[in-house]
């Protein structure tokens, strides 16, 4: 039997096993794995029973399940393949970075004037305990998140950051969001993370903040409103309590990555 496999098939398993791989990364602590650890046995019983026992009746059954379920699948894990496609062109991989870097300039970069009202801003949010999260687009654009809260359209200041988070405030429980140095709109609906690894400690505004930073490559800045602390999520992933130091430097982007771990 092994006479018959071809180099071609060497290539046709190692795609396979890495197209598998990449699909389990995106899908690790999420609720869907347990879903994909089911259809991967599945599809082993289903070659299994087609290709080693020939069994025709048990397999033709099988084969009408695979039909369908290709259906299914697309239907149930919809908004982890748009989250893969998407960062295929959004800055989430290197060649994307690369060709950013190479012939655009980045429209999320902030003047130091506006970095400092927004530094202020947050300092004065921590210290009274009024909870924000602030979302800085960068290559994603954020259009559909936007549509969610109010337009804005106003120049950064941080008077304005602190009003608009003033607890009496309508737009006090939503995400503001930064885009092309402007305060492009408040009041925002963030996607809310299922990743079960998150601190049990961190509550929704957290929890919408890696949920957006999961699907985008945007940087999200969230003030506590129980404990004053200011964190940062990005690429997924939150790092608590951050220091003045590291807030500027992360609002002016003067590193492309950010060391985000918990």
């Amino acid at each position: 039997m092994l006479n018959h496999i071809r180099f071609i098939d060497y290539i046709d398993i190692l795609l396979v096993s890495y197209l598998l791989y990449k699909t389990y990364k995106v899908l690790r602590g999420t609720v869907a794995i347990k879903v994909f650890i089911g259809i991967l046995f599945f599809i082993v019983a289903w070659l299994v029973v087609n290709f080693v026992f020939q069994m025709q009746l048990l397999g033709g059954i099988m084969d009408q399940v695979v039909n369908v379920g290709a259906i299914a699948l697309i239907v149930l894990f919809q908004d982890e393949i748009r989250q893969s496609f998407s960062r295929i062109g959004t800055g989430d991989n290197r060649v994307s970075r690369f060709l950013n870097r190479l012939f655009s300039v980045d429209p999320s970069k902030l003047v130091d004037a506006e970095v400092m009202q927004i530094v202020i801003a947050c300092k004065n949010l921590a210290k009274r305990k009024i909870g924000a999260l602030i979302v800085f687009e960068r290559t994603k654009d954020l259009k559909s998140i936007e549509v969610t809260g109010d337009f804005i359209n106003a120049e950064i200041n941080a008077r304005l950051i602190e009003n608009i988070f003033f607890k009496n405030s309508p737009l006090h429980d939503g995400a503001m969001i930064i885009s092309k140095n402007r305060i492009s709109a408040a009041g925002c609906i963030l996607p809310v993370s299922h990743n079960f690894d998150l601190p049990k400690e961190v509550g929704l505004r957290h929890r919408a903040a890696v949920g957006l930073s999961e699907k985008t490559d945007a940087i999200v800045i969230i003030i506590s409103e129980e404990t004053g602390k200011i964190s940062c999520a990005q690429n997924g992933k939150l790092k608590i309590n951050i220091s003045a130091e590291e807030l500027e430097s992360i609002v002016s982007n003067k590193t492309e990555e950010h060391d985000t771990s918990k």
